[in-house]
């Protein structure tokens, strides 16, 4: 899927909002789907919200379009396949928050990534009070909100914001290489890898429980059954999400 505002630098408007959500959660029900890929037109990732389409206004009116932005965000997170973001350019504010909240992000070198909502005096959504944490801790999310810098895709995959880094120009090439690689894995599998990750906060314990019911689930499908098969035959499996 590739944003295509590339005179905006694919700036996030309510438009393009419902667009991607709409094709998002086409794409978590279709079964020819293994993994998305994500990325964006013209070189750039996102430069964010679309701040020409913004203006001061009463907090009803604008709840429309923070949930319309949380919708994408529910659909990469609630939905079964992994997504992967390729980013390439700028990936600021919202375009950072959809990128950290992808399963996988590929990032070119000489990418830049930047918090940057105080900037417009606005703390931050897109999911990036999760997604941030996840990826680097409390402390450090909690400091890379409030002091917004600007770092490289080599800085980002050293701080764990990217989780590989590839030369410009290549990264489409390398994230489709690794989409093609996880959907060789089980879909079944990976859904629940997925669910336990992105599911709600839990203890330790409840945690175990969760484990158990998955790992029952799992191997009571066709899919456990192939892959048994496959290491007993040496030969690589066949996985059909069944």
């Amino acid at each position: 899927m590739t944003l295509h505002r590339p005179t905006k630098r694919n700036a996030i408007d309510m438009p393009l909002r419902i667009a991607l959500a709409e094709a998002l959660e086409a794409a978590m029900t279709d079964e020819r789907v293994r993994v998305i890929v994500l990325t964006g037109a013209g070189g750039t990732f996102s430069s964010g919200g679309d701040i020409s389409t913004m203006q001061r206004q009463e907090a009803a009116l604008t709840r429309p379009r923070a949930q319309a932005a949380q919708r994408v965000i529910r659909a990469i997170w609630q939905g079964p396949k992994p997504v992967v973001a390729a980013v390439e350019g700028f990936a600021f504010g919202a375009g950072a928050a959809l990128a950290f909240a992808c399963d996988r992000v590929v990032a070119a070198r000489d990418a830049t990534f930047s918090t940057a909502f105080t900037g417009v005096g606005l703390a931050g959504d897109m999911g990036i009070f999760a997604s941030l944490p996840a990826r680097v801790g409390a402390a450090a999310a909690r400091q890379l909100m409030l002091l917004p810098r600007r770092l490289s895709g080599s800085e980002a995959k050293d701080l764990g914001l990217a989780d590989s880094v590839a030369e410009p120009g290549q990264v489409l090439a390398r994230a489709l290489q690794d989409a093609t690689d996880i959907s060789a894995g089980p879909p079944l599998a990976l859904a629940g890898i997925k669910a336990m990750y992105n599911g709600a906060p839990c203890s330790p314990a409840e945690t175990l429980e969760r484990e158990v019911d998955l790992q029952a689930r799992l191997f009571d499908t066709d899919d456990f059954a192939e892959g048994v098969s496959a290491f007993q035959e040496r030969r690589r499996p066949a996985f059909h999400g069944r």
